[in-house]
């Protein structure tokens, strides 16, 4: 079923920034304007809607597959990704329940348009998932699938993996990419990376916000970008932008918030 621009019903979709490690939940030392910045903005997510989605369909930038996968369990555990953080890290719960009948209508999709698709039942919430979720639906009642990244990562492909999950929008789901818009572990905290995070950052709002052939355009172009490769050493963190804006269509982007994280600059965006 093709993409209906003006049904009243259709879902927006969005590229959120998910932080790091297990933020806001424990103390991680961070500027707590920041942080309070960030957690307000995802909180609001799902409240800017003007349908509630059926179930979310989350593309985290911490799974990659050599070919497009999704979860399928019923009842996903967590999967804490991350290591070096307080005990308490490793008790954050989010019980969202699965929806292998959703991850089975990703796989068709994805399947119709040339896509080689597995699926994983054992694996678990990633903390690209369970942590921004934890603030933007609290409750954890809304079934929610993961689907992997592509080993590769290449934009084109990611923009037309978005494209084939368009339909989702009108069938009740909620398309999450879920990563941020500058990714360089060792940047973080040193003052130099601020002004490569604001002219790289700048050329992503400028890419997300531009008509849907040229934003695709400067995507599958984004190493032409200024900083490009100081911003994302490697680029898994950008990739859940590309998928969402495949899926975005024709739909304009805004930028939805745009901040800081440990000094460096970060946006999200929504198409719709």
């Amino acid at each position: 079923m093709p993409t209906d621009p003006s049904s009243p019903s259709r879902l927006p979709v969005v590229f959120i920034p998910h932080g790091g490690g297990p933020w806001p939940f424990v103390e991680m030392g961070l500027p707590k304007a920041e942080v309070q910045s960030l957690a307000t903005y995802l909180r609001q997510v799902g409240q800017r809607l003007a349908t509630p989605p059926k179930a979310l369909l989350v593309i985290s930038a911490h799974w990659e597959e050599p070919v497009a996968t999704v979860m399928t369990s019923e009842a996903p555990p967590i999967l804490y990704d991350y290591s070096g953080f307080p005990p308490e890290s490793y008790r954050i719960t989010w019980p969202a329940p699965g929806n292998p009948r959703l991850a089975a209508r990703v796989r068709e999709l994805l399947s119709s348009a040339g896509f080689a698709t597995a699926e994983d039942s054992a694996r678990g919430y990633d903390h690209g998932t369970f942590i921004p979720l934890k603030l933007t639906y609290p409750e954890a009642d809304l079934p929610c699938v993961q689907l992997s990244l592509k080993q590769g990562l290449d934009p084109s492909e990611h923009l037309a993996m978005g494209r084939a999950l368009a339909p989702l929008r009108d069938e009740g789901i909620f398309i999450i990419g879920s990563g941020l818009t500058f990714h360089n572990l060792r940047a973080f905290g040193d003052p130099r990376a601020h002004e490569v995070s604001a002219k790289f950052d700048a050329w992503v709002q400028d890419a997300a916000t531009a008509p849907a052939s040229i934003r695709d355009e400067m995507l599958t172009q984004w190493t032409q970008a200024p900083f490009a490769r100081l911003a994302h050493p490697r680029e898994e963190h950008l990739l859940p932008l590309m998928v969402v804006a495949g899926a975005a269509g024709a739909d304009r982007g805004t930028t939805a918030w745009t901040g800081a994280m440990m000094g460096t600059r970060i946006s999200g965006f929504q198409f719709g």
